[in-house]
């Protein structure tokens, strides 16, 4: 197999490319059906309000892409609670129209099955449909638990229940599923750091995403 081209820090250029390569992969859940019922409208909302989330975590997080982007990981560093995007609900408004409604049952739903100590929030793991199966997924999450242990810090994940083999292979360890709105299926999943048996229970007063 050739070897994968480096993963390399997302540049402030690469914002929209990465937000699209994520919205491609949620095109086809559920999950995006239910936030953006117009098929014909969904892959432009998804890629819209993405890029929200991809700039912000350039700022209060870490973006990393195989250098062909073809695959991006976006987290989020929770050692504190960080500040809403910049101008979060106009933005999210001009974006959405009448689907903002869904996007704001979702971000208070995720926000409340989130662990209320300092962590990595893996939010999105995406890879460009003609390179999936290819180990970009398997790359991205390797660097991204090399940089964690470095912290000695844990991350944690929601992901839909067909992605959880990807995240277990990694050292993720599933919680209690939860059903989330619109009836999807959501697995919240821990990664310990190497010095911490666990994190605690979700129920933070911090917002974001």
């Amino acid at each position: 197999m050739p070897a994968l081209p480096r993963i390399r820090a997302a540049r402030w250029t690469d914002k929209r490319a990465v937000a699209t390569l994520t919205a491609d992969a949620l095109h086809t859940e559920p999950l995006g059906a239910w936030l953006v019922p117009d098929e014909h409208q969904r892959r432009r909302i998804l890629t819209d309000v993405l890029e929200i989330w991809v700039e912000h975590a350039l700022f209060f997080g870490e973006v990393h892409v195989i250098g062909d982007l073809s695959a991006a990981a976006v987290s989020f560093h929770r050692y504190r609670p960080i500040p809403p995007p910049t101008a979060y609900r106009q933005r999210l408004t001009e974006a959405t129209g009448p689907d903002t409604e869904a996007f704001d049952i979702l971000e208070v739903y995720l926000h409340s099955n989130r662990p209320a100590t300092p962590h990595h929030h893996l939010a999105f793991l995406a890879v460009s449909p003609e390179h999936r199966r290819r180990g970009r997924g398997d790359a991205l999450l390797a660097h991204h638990r090399q940089r964690l242990d470095l912290t000695g810090l844990p991350s944690m994940a929601q992901v839909t229940t067909t992605n959880r083999g990807l995240y277990l292979r990694h050292g993720y360890l599933p919680q209690p599923e939860v059903i989330s709105p619109g009836g999807i299926r959501l697995l919240p999943l821990v990664r310990p750091s190497p010095s911490l048996s666990g994190i605690s229970t979700p129920g933070s007063p911090e917002r974001g995403v």
